[in-house]
């Protein structure tokens, strides 16, 4: 697992919304039931994703939380980086040794910093419109498959 529980739910909520792509807003519980996240935690969650301006929530009846921008210019990393806080600026040992650096590498230290930076580069490239339409390519492939729906999928329109 490469995120957190938070991160990861987080981006199921805005891939939720992008797939949805409707003006109108939707309630958090919604997103909740769909992807089975425990709604308390993703209200939390979205509060964040509000407070960072990448969702408007709009209060009332008909209430519910938005895109605040386009879904091309949200980037996965700037959703890992609001949930998860600003990336450390020392790199923490990979297998949790006390004392990691390029000049007393662990066992892993030279892969693993290869493998960091590929990741790294891959969450900047990957804008939220083209995660979104990736994730519905593999729900149209598991049901022509046969395969049960994946969570997560919004209400046809």
């Amino acid at each position: 697992m490469l995120f957190t529980k938070s991160v990861e739910y987080a981006i199921q909520a805005m891939i939720y919304l992008v797939e949805k792509d409707s003006p109108e807003p939707t309630m958090v519980n919604e997103i909740a039931q769909a992807y089975e996240i425990p709604q308390h935690f993703l209200a939390k969650i979205v509060q964040t994703l509000v407070k960072f301006q990448f969702l408007n929530a709009v209060r009332g009846r008909k209430g519910g939380v938005v895109l605040a921008k386009p879904p091309e210019e949200i980037f996965v990393n700037q959703i890992v980086e609001a949930i998860e806080g600003p990336k450390a600026t020392e790199e923490r040992c990979v297998i949790g040794l006390d004392y990691c650096s390029d000049e007393q590498p662990c066992p892993f230290h030279n892969q693993w910093m290869d493998i960091r930076d590929k990741i790294d580069n891959m969450l900047e490239k990957e804008n939220l419109v083209d995660l979104a339409y990736r994730v519905m390519e593999k729900r149209k492939a598991m049901r022509r498959k046969g395969y049960p729906s994946l969570v997560g999928a919004p209400p046809q329109r």
